[in-house]
Protein backbone atom coordinates (compact mmCIF):
# COMPACT_ATOMS: atom_id res chain seq x y z
CA UNK A 1 0.00 0.00 0.00
CA UNK A 2 1.60 3.39 -0.59
CA UNK A 3 2.14 5.89 1.65
CA UNK A 4 0.92 8.84 -0.07
CA UNK A 5 -1.91 10.04 0.71
CA UNK A 6 -5.39 9.67 -1.18
CA UNK A 7 -5.60 12.64 -3.42
CA UNK A 8 -2.51 11.97 -4.23
CA UNK A 9 -2.58 8.57 -4.64
CA UNK A 10 -5.20 9.13 -7.18
CA UNK A 11 -4.31 12.22 -9.02
CA UNK A 12 -0.66 10.19 -9.41
CA UNK A 13 -3.00 8.24 -11.95
CA UNK A 14 -4.25 11.28 -13.55
CA UNK A 15 -7.23 11.08 -11.85
CA UNK A 16 -9.88 8.45 -13.98
CA UNK A 17 -9.52 5.79 -11.15
CA UNK A 18 -11.01 7.97 -8.20
CA UNK A 19 -14.29 5.84 -8.39
CA UNK A 20 -12.01 2.45 -8.48
CA UNK A 21 -11.64 -0.13 -5.38
CA UNK A 22 -10.06 0.91 -3.13
CA UNK A 23 -10.00 4.68 -3.86
CA UNK A 24 -13.78 5.04 -4.68
CA UNK A 25 -14.55 4.39 -0.72
CA UNK A 26 -12.52 7.49 0.30
CA UNK A 27 -12.88 9.38 -3.22
CA UNK A 28 -16.88 10.06 -3.08
CA UNK A 29 -16.57 12.27 -0.17
CA UNK A 30 -13.51 14.15 -1.21
CA UNK A 31 -14.21 14.78 -4.73
CA UNK A 32 -13.23 19.03 -3.73
CA UNK A 33 -9.63 17.24 -3.28
CA UNK A 34 -9.29 16.32 -6.64
CA UNK A 35 -11.00 18.43 -8.95
CA UNK A 36 -11.89 22.19 -9.54
CA UNK A 37 -15.23 23.20 -7.80
CA UNK A 38 -17.48 25.85 -7.79
CA UNK A 39 -19.97 26.42 -4.12
CA UNK A 40 -23.80 25.80 -5.10
CA UNK A 41 -24.76 28.14 -2.05
CA UNK A 42 -27.24 27.58 0.50
CA UNK A 43 -27.70 31.05 1.04
CA UNK A 44 -29.24 32.91 4.10
CA UNK A 45 -32.36 31.62 4.51
CA UNK A 46 -34.47 29.46 6.57
CA UNK A 47 -33.23 25.82 6.83
CA UNK A 48 -36.29 22.99 6.21
CA UNK A 49 -36.43 21.23 9.23
CA UNK A 50 -36.52 17.08 9.14
CA UNK A 51 -38.24 16.74 12.46
CA UNK A 52 -37.46 13.06 13.98
CA UNK A 53 -40.76 10.84 13.48
CA UNK A 54 -42.04 8.82 15.96
CA UNK A 55 -40.34 6.12 17.53
CA UNK A 56 -40.51 3.49 14.86
CA UNK A 57 -39.56 0.21 14.87
CA UNK A 58 -35.85 -0.65 13.31
CA UNK A 59 -36.08 -1.13 9.35
CA UNK A 60 -32.70 -3.80 9.97
CA UNK A 61 -34.86 -6.87 10.21
CA UNK A 62 -37.33 -6.45 7.96
CA UNK A 63 -37.63 -9.08 5.40
CA UNK A 64 -36.31 -8.51 1.80
CA UNK A 65 -36.47 -10.96 -1.25
CA UNK A 66 -33.20 -10.14 -3.78
CA UNK A 67 -33.23 -10.22 -6.86
CA UNK A 68 -32.12 -13.63 -7.31
CA UNK A 69 -35.03 -14.93 -4.79
CA UNK A 70 -33.13 -15.34 -1.56
CA UNK A 71 -34.26 -14.17 1.53
CA UNK A 72 -32.70 -11.69 3.60
CA UNK A 73 -32.90 -8.31 5.85
CA UNK A 74 -32.89 -4.63 5.32
CA UNK A 75 -29.65 -4.57 7.21
CA UNK A 76 -27.91 -7.49 5.05
CA UNK A 77 -29.05 -5.71 1.67
CA UNK A 78 -27.17 -2.35 2.83
CA UNK A 79 -23.90 -4.02 4.46
CA UNK A 80 -23.78 -5.87 1.58
CA UNK A 81 -24.28 -2.84 -1.25
CA UNK A 82 -21.06 -0.38 0.56
CA UNK A 83 -23.42 2.21 2.27
CA UNK A 84 -22.21 5.32 2.66
CA UNK A 85 -25.37 6.89 3.89
CA UNK A 86 -28.78 6.42 4.20
CA UNK A 87 -31.80 8.45 4.88
CA UNK A 88 -35.52 7.50 4.92
CA UNK A 89 -38.46 10.21 5.70
CA UNK A 90 -42.10 9.27 5.40
CA UNK A 91 -44.07 12.91 5.42
CA UNK A 92 -41.02 14.88 5.40
CA UNK A 93 -40.14 13.29 9.01
CA UNK A 94 -36.63 11.24 9.46
CA UNK A 95 -37.42 7.43 10.17
CA UNK A 96 -33.95 6.42 9.71
CA UNK A 97 -30.49 7.96 9.50
CA UNK A 98 -27.09 5.97 9.27
CA UNK A 99 -23.29 6.66 7.86
CA UNK A 100 -20.43 4.49 7.15
CA UNK A 101 -17.23 4.50 5.65
CA UNK A 102 -15.83 7.61 7.23
CA UNK A 103 -19.01 9.57 6.32
CA UNK A 104 -21.14 11.93 8.20
CA UNK A 105 -24.31 14.01 8.40
CA UNK A 106 -21.91 16.99 7.71
CA UNK A 107 -19.93 15.49 4.93
CA UNK A 108 -20.94 16.26 1.65
CA UNK A 109 -20.93 13.05 -0.85
CA UNK A 110 -20.24 12.86 -4.73
CA UNK A 111 -23.77 12.02 -5.89
CA UNK A 112 -22.66 11.83 -9.58
CA UNK A 113 -25.91 11.11 -12.10
CA UNK A 114 -28.54 12.70 -9.48
CA UNK A 115 -27.00 16.21 -10.49
CA UNK A 116 -28.88 15.21 -13.67
CA UNK A 117 -32.24 15.53 -11.58
CA UNK A 118 -31.23 18.72 -10.49
CA UNK A 119 -30.16 20.44 -13.85
CA UNK A 120 -33.67 19.24 -14.72
CA UNK A 121 -35.14 21.17 -12.04
CA UNK A 122 -33.57 24.22 -13.07
CA UNK A 123 -34.57 23.88 -16.84
CA UNK A 124 -38.47 23.47 -14.90
CA UNK A 125 -38.18 27.00 -13.54
CA UNK A 126 -36.34 28.67 -16.89
CA UNK A 127 -39.10 27.18 -18.77
CA UNK A 128 -41.59 28.62 -16.24
CA UNK A 129 -40.33 31.69 -16.00
CA UNK A 130 -40.27 31.88 -20.17
CA UNK A 131 -36.48 31.96 -20.54
CA UNK A 132 -36.27 28.71 -22.40
CA UNK A 133 -38.67 27.17 -24.72
CA UNK A 134 -38.01 22.97 -24.38
CA UNK A 135 -39.38 23.35 -28.17
CA UNK A 136 -36.68 25.20 -29.04
CA UNK A 137 -33.67 23.96 -31.06
CA UNK A 138 -30.46 24.08 -28.74
CA UNK A 139 -28.47 26.38 -31.64
CA UNK A 140 -31.33 29.09 -30.74
CA UNK A 141 -29.28 29.13 -27.08
CA UNK A 142 -26.18 28.00 -28.12
CA UNK A 143 -25.07 29.40 -31.51
CA UNK A 144 -21.60 27.83 -31.16
CA UNK A 145 -23.18 24.39 -31.69
CA UNK A 146 -25.22 25.14 -35.14
CA UNK A 147 -24.19 22.89 -37.62
CA UNK A 148 -22.66 20.16 -34.82
CA UNK A 149 -25.02 16.67 -33.85
CA UNK A 150 -26.43 18.73 -31.23
CA UNK A 151 -27.41 21.94 -33.13
CA UNK A 152 -30.75 21.03 -34.23
CA UNK A 153 -31.69 19.15 -31.50
CA UNK A 154 -34.44 20.23 -29.41
CA UNK A 155 -34.21 21.09 -25.50
CA UNK A 156 -37.31 18.25 -25.09
CA UNK A 157 -34.80 15.43 -27.01
CA UNK A 158 -32.34 16.35 -24.44
CA UNK A 159 -34.68 16.81 -21.48
CA UNK A 160 -35.48 13.18 -22.48
CA UNK A 161 -32.43 11.38 -23.71
CA UNK A 162 -33.76 11.36 -27.11
CA UNK A 163 -31.39 13.24 -29.43
CA UNK A 164 -29.88 11.32 -32.30
CA UNK A 165 -26.08 11.95 -31.32
CA UNK A 166 -23.41 9.43 -31.37
CA UNK A 167 -22.44 9.10 -28.01
CA UNK A 168 -21.54 5.78 -26.41
CA UNK A 169 -22.33 5.59 -22.25
CA UNK A 170 -19.87 3.01 -21.85
CA UNK A 171 -18.73 2.80 -18.42
CA UNK A 172 -15.91 -0.30 -18.45
CA UNK A 173 -14.89 0.26 -22.04
CA UNK A 174 -11.72 3.28 -21.83
CA UNK A 175 -12.33 3.99 -25.88
CA UNK A 176 -15.83 4.76 -25.01
CA UNK A 177 -17.53 8.46 -25.65
CA UNK A 178 -18.03 8.95 -21.96
CA UNK A 179 -14.26 7.89 -21.26
CA UNK A 180 -13.05 9.98 -23.87
CA UNK A 181 -14.95 12.98 -22.25
CA UNK A 182 -13.63 12.76 -19.16
CA UNK A 183 -10.33 12.55 -20.53
CA UNK A 184 -10.57 15.66 -22.75
CA UNK A 185 -12.56 17.87 -20.78
CA UNK A 186 -9.60 18.52 -18.24
CA UNK A 187 -7.49 20.27 -20.61
CA UNK A 188 -9.79 21.17 -23.60
CA UNK A 189 -12.76 21.44 -21.90
CA UNK A 190 -16.63 20.18 -22.14
CA UNK A 191 -17.88 22.65 -24.74
CA UNK A 192 -14.58 22.01 -27.17
CA UNK A 193 -15.52 18.09 -26.85
CA UNK A 194 -19.38 18.44 -27.26
CA UNK A 195 -19.00 20.45 -30.69
CA UNK A 196 -17.32 17.33 -31.98
CA UNK A 197 -20.07 15.02 -31.62
CA UNK A 198 -21.87 13.76 -34.71
CA UNK A 199 -25.49 13.11 -35.16
CA UNK A 200 -26.53 9.44 -36.16
CA UNK A 201 -30.13 9.23 -36.23
CA UNK A 202 -33.26 11.33 -36.24
CA UNK A 203 -33.71 13.46 -32.93
CA UNK A 204 -36.54 12.78 -31.48
CA UNK A 205 -36.65 8.57 -31.39
CA UNK A 206 -35.78 5.96 -28.19
CA UNK A 207 -34.34 6.59 -25.57
CA UNK A 208 -30.38 6.21 -24.66
CA UNK A 209 -28.91 7.56 -21.74
CA UNK A 210 -26.61 9.80 -23.06
CA UNK A 211 -24.39 12.33 -20.22
CA UNK A 212 -23.53 14.78 -23.74
CA UNK A 213 -26.83 15.52 -23.53
CA UNK A 214 -27.43 16.99 -19.75
CA UNK A 215 -23.70 18.80 -20.47
CA UNK A 216 -25.45 20.40 -23.57
CA UNK A 217 -28.47 21.39 -21.60
CA UNK A 218 -26.99 22.55 -18.93
CA UNK A 219 -25.02 24.61 -21.31
CA UNK A 220 -28.33 26.02 -22.54
CA UNK A 221 -28.96 27.28 -19.23
CA UNK A 222 -25.95 29.04 -18.62
CA UNK A 223 -26.40 30.57 -22.52
CA UNK A 224 -29.67 31.71 -21.71
CA UNK A 225 -28.80 33.27 -18.40
CA UNK A 226 -25.22 34.27 -18.63
CA UNK A 227 -25.00 32.26 -15.67
CA UNK A 228 -23.18 29.41 -14.11
CA UNK A 229 -24.40 26.56 -13.49
CA UNK A 230 -23.44 26.90 -9.86
CA UNK A 231 -25.58 29.89 -9.39
CA UNK A 232 -28.69 28.58 -10.96
CA UNK A 233 -28.71 25.65 -8.74
CA UNK A 234 -28.41 27.85 -5.73
CA UNK A 235 -30.90 30.84 -6.53
CA UNK A 236 -33.37 28.35 -8.01
CA UNK A 237 -33.26 24.67 -6.05
CA UNK A 238 -30.91 24.97 -3.55
CA UNK A 239 -31.53 28.18 -1.50
CA UNK A 240 -35.67 27.23 -1.85
CA UNK A 241 -35.35 23.65 -0.68
CA UNK A 242 -34.31 25.46 1.97
CA UNK A 243 -30.53 23.33 1.84
CA UNK A 244 -28.66 23.18 5.58
CA UNK A 245 -25.61 23.33 4.04
CA UNK A 246 -23.52 24.49 0.13
CA UNK A 247 -23.15 22.01 -2.17
CA UNK A 248 -20.33 21.57 -4.86
CA UNK A 249 -20.02 21.31 -8.43
CA UNK A 250 -17.01 19.79 -10.13
CA UNK A 251 -15.74 21.59 -12.76
CA UNK A 252 -13.80 20.99 -16.32
CA UNK A 253 -10.20 22.64 -16.63
CA UNK A 254 -11.72 26.04 -18.54
CA UNK A 255 -14.22 26.07 -15.07
CA UNK A 256 -17.30 25.11 -16.86
CA UNK A 257 -19.89 22.65 -14.50
CA UNK A 258 -19.33 19.48 -15.41
CA UNK A 259 -23.87 19.06 -15.49
CA UNK A 260 -23.54 15.27 -15.49
CA UNK A 261 -22.33 14.15 -12.59
CA UNK A 262 -20.30 16.98 -10.72
CA UNK A 263 -22.71 17.95 -7.53
CA UNK A 264 -21.53 16.76 -4.24
CA UNK A 265 -24.10 17.39 -1.22
CA UNK A 266 -25.41 15.93 2.21
CA UNK A 267 -27.59 13.38 2.44
CA UNK A 268 -29.86 15.25 4.32
CA UNK A 269 -30.40 17.95 1.94
CA UNK A 270 -30.74 14.99 -1.12
CA UNK A 271 -33.92 14.06 0.96
CA UNK A 272 -34.80 17.64 1.43
CA UNK A 273 -34.93 17.62 -2.73
CA UNK A 274 -36.30 14.75 -2.77
CA UNK A 275 -39.15 15.94 -0.39
CA UNK A 276 -40.09 18.65 -2.60
CA UNK A 277 -40.81 16.50 -5.59
CA UNK A 278 -42.62 14.29 -3.64
CA UNK A 279 -44.60 17.26 -2.22
CA UNK A 280 -45.33 18.05 -5.85
CA UNK A 281 -42.69 20.83 -6.57
CA UNK A 282 -43.40 22.94 -3.05
CA UNK A 283 -41.75 23.67 0.46
CA UNK A 284 -43.61 24.94 3.40
CA UNK A 285 -43.12 28.45 3.57
CA UNK A 286 -41.51 30.10 6.84
CA UNK A 287 -41.43 33.09 8.08
CA UNK A 288 -40.05 34.20 11.48
CA UNK A 289 -40.55 30.53 12.93
CA UNK A 290 -44.51 30.46 11.83
CA UNK A 291 -45.84 27.88 8.49
CA UNK A 292 -47.49 30.39 6.14
CA UNK A 293 -48.48 27.62 3.77
CA UNK A 294 -46.38 26.32 0.76
CA UNK A 295 -44.50 27.73 -1.91
CA UNK A 296 -43.57 26.26 -5.05
CA UNK A 297 -39.74 26.01 -6.23
CA UNK A 298 -40.69 23.32 -9.21
CA UNK A 299 -43.95 24.01 -11.25
CA UNK A 300 -46.25 21.68 -10.30
CA UNK A 301 -47.38 20.78 -14.09
CA UNK A 302 -43.87 19.75 -15.06
CA UNK A 303 -44.10 17.07 -12.21
CA UNK A 304 -47.37 16.03 -13.79
CA UNK A 305 -45.47 15.96 -17.02
CA UNK A 306 -42.84 13.66 -15.68
CA UNK A 307 -44.90 11.29 -13.87
CA UNK A 308 -47.48 10.70 -16.73
CA UNK A 309 -46.55 8.83 -19.24
CA UNK A 310 -48.15 8.44 -22.44
CA UNK A 311 -47.47 6.11 -25.39
CA UNK A 312 -44.71 7.94 -27.25
CA UNK A 313 -42.49 7.88 -23.94
CA UNK A 314 -43.45 4.23 -22.92
CA UNK A 315 -42.31 3.31 -26.79
CA UNK A 316 -39.13 5.08 -26.67
CA UNK A 317 -38.19 3.61 -22.81
CA UNK A 318 -39.10 -0.35 -23.86
CA UNK A 319 -36.97 0.19 -27.29
CA UNK A 320 -33.71 0.85 -25.00
CA UNK A 321 -31.73 -1.11 -22.63
CA UNK A 322 -33.22 0.93 -19.59
CA UNK A 323 -36.05 -1.69 -20.11
CA UNK A 324 -33.63 -4.38 -18.97
CA UNK A 325 -32.99 -2.86 -15.48
CA UNK A 326 -36.02 -0.52 -15.36
CA UNK A 327 -39.22 -2.61 -16.36
CA UNK A 328 -42.35 -1.14 -17.34
CA UNK A 329 -40.32 2.45 -16.58
CA UNK A 330 -40.30 5.95 -18.57
CA UNK A 331 -37.43 8.62 -18.52
CA UNK A 332 -38.74 11.88 -18.27
CA UNK A 333 -36.95 15.34 -17.71
CA UNK A 334 -33.90 14.01 -16.48
CA UNK A 335 -35.65 11.27 -13.92
CA UNK A 336 -36.39 7.57 -14.05
CA UNK A 337 -39.78 6.30 -13.39
CA UNK A 338 -40.62 2.91 -12.72
CA UNK A 339 -43.37 0.24 -11.37
CA UNK A 340 -42.42 -0.13 -7.59
CA UNK A 341 -44.06 -2.75 -5.27
CA UNK A 342 -46.15 -0.04 -3.88
CA UNK A 343 -46.81 2.00 -7.20
CA UNK A 344 -44.72 4.22 -9.46
CA UNK A 345 -41.66 5.67 -8.09
CA UNK A 346 -39.52 8.61 -9.23
CA UNK A 347 -35.68 7.79 -9.22
CA UNK A 348 -32.56 10.49 -9.48
CA UNK A 349 -30.01 8.16 -9.93
CA UNK A 350 -26.13 7.95 -10.12
CA UNK A 351 -23.28 5.17 -11.08
CA UNK A 352 -21.21 3.41 -7.92
CA UNK A 353 -24.47 3.38 -5.73
CA UNK A 354 -26.31 6.84 -5.75
CA UNK A 355 -29.94 7.19 -5.45
CA UNK A 356 -33.05 9.37 -4.52
CA UNK A 357 -35.94 7.82 -4.49
CA UNK A 358 -39.48 9.04 -3.68
CA UNK A 359 -42.72 7.16 -3.93
CA UNK A 360 -46.25 9.25 -3.52
CA UNK A 361 -48.04 6.24 -2.70
CA UNK A 362 -46.08 5.15 0.87
CA UNK A 363 -44.90 8.93 1.73
CA UNK A 364 -41.54 8.32 1.77
CA UNK A 365 -38.05 9.28 0.70
CA UNK A 366 -34.94 7.17 0.88
CA UNK A 367 -31.52 8.49 -0.48
CA UNK A 368 -29.02 6.06 -0.78
CA UNK A 369 -24.99 6.92 -1.19
CA UNK A 370 -22.11 3.80 -2.10
CA UNK A 371 -19.12 3.43 -3.30
CA UNK A 372 -19.74 0.38 -5.45
CA UNK A 373 -16.76 -1.17 -7.25
CA UNK A 374 -18.44 -1.31 -10.66
CA UNK A 375 -19.96 1.51 -12.17
CA UNK A 376 -23.54 -0.16 -12.91
CA UNK A 377 -24.76 -3.16 -11.31
CA UNK A 378 -28.06 -4.74 -11.74
CA UNK A 379 -27.84 -6.78 -8.93
CA UNK A 380 -27.55 -4.40 -6.58
CA UNK A 381 -29.77 -1.91 -8.12
CA UNK A 382 -32.40 -4.11 -7.63
CA UNK A 383 -31.54 -5.36 -4.50
CA UNK A 384 -31.40 -1.43 -3.12
CA UNK A 385 -34.88 -0.93 -4.55
CA UNK A 386 -36.62 -3.70 -2.84
CA UNK A 387 -35.22 -2.22 0.09
CA UNK A 388 -36.92 1.13 -0.46
CA UNK A 389 -40.06 -0.75 -1.52
CA UNK A 390 -40.17 -2.62 1.57
CA UNK A 391 -39.23 0.05 4.25
CA UNK A 392 -41.88 2.17 2.20
CA UNK A 393 -44.60 -0.43 2.92
CA UNK A 394 -43.80 -1.05 5.78
CA UNK A 395 -44.13 2.29 7.18
CA UNK A 396 -47.23 2.91 5.21
CA UNK A 397 -48.68 -0.15 6.79
CA UNK A 398 -48.05 1.07 10.56
CA UNK A 399 -49.26 4.11 10.12
CA UNK A 400 -52.21 4.13 6.74
CA UNK A 401 -53.19 7.70 6.92
CA UNK A 402 -53.84 9.82 4.26
CA UNK A 403 -50.90 12.68 4.55
CA UNK A 404 -52.30 16.44 4.13
CA UNK A 405 -49.03 17.49 2.57
CA UNK A 406 -49.53 18.83 -0.82
CA UNK A 407 -48.35 17.26 -3.96
CA UNK A 408 -51.20 14.02 -3.22
CA UNK A 409 -52.19 12.50 -6.33
CA UNK A 410 -50.94 15.63 -8.79
CA UNK A 411 -54.21 16.26 -10.45
CA UNK A 412 -54.33 15.12 -13.99
CA UNK A 413 -52.28 12.48 -13.12
CA UNK A 414 -53.45 8.62 -12.67
CA UNK A 415 -51.82 5.73 -11.56
CA UNK A 416 -48.68 6.78 -13.27
CA UNK A 417 -51.10 7.00 -16.23
CA UNK A 418 -51.38 10.87 -17.58
CA UNK A 419 -55.11 11.36 -18.24
CA UNK A 420 -56.20 12.22 -22.13
CA UNK A 421 -53.14 11.39 -22.84
CA UNK A 422 -51.20 12.05 -26.68
CA UNK A 423 -48.47 10.00 -28.35
CA UNK A 424 -47.42 13.45 -29.29
CA UNK A 425 -47.26 15.57 -26.27
CA UNK A 426 -44.90 18.23 -25.16
CA UNK A 427 -44.40 20.49 -22.52
CA UNK A 428 -44.07 24.04 -23.18
CA UNK A 429 -44.11 27.27 -21.52
CA UNK A 430 -47.73 27.37 -23.09
CA UNK A 431 -48.49 24.36 -21.47
CA UNK A 432 -51.51 23.95 -18.64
Amino acid sequence: MSSLPPAQRISGSNGDNWLDAPHGAWAVWHLDELAPTATVSRGTGPVRALPTAAREPSVDTLPVTRQDGSETTVRTVLEATDTDAFVVLQDGAIVHEEYAHDGAQTERHAVLSVTKSVVGCVVAVLAERGVLDPTAPVCAYVPELAGTGYGDATLRNLLDMRSGVRFVEAYSDPSSDLNEMERRVVDDGLHAYLRTLPQERPHGGSFRYRSSDTDVLGWVCEAATASPMASLMSDLVWQPIGAEADAYISCDGQGSAIHDGGLAARARDLARFGQMLLDGGTVPDVADGADTGHRTVIPARWLRDSWGVDSDIRSAFIDSPGELAYPGGWYRNQMWFRPGAHGDVLLCIGIHGQLVHVSRRTRTVCVKLSHWPQAVDLSRTQDTLRVCDTIGGSLTARRPHLSARPGRGLPGVAAGIRRNASTTHTWSTAAS
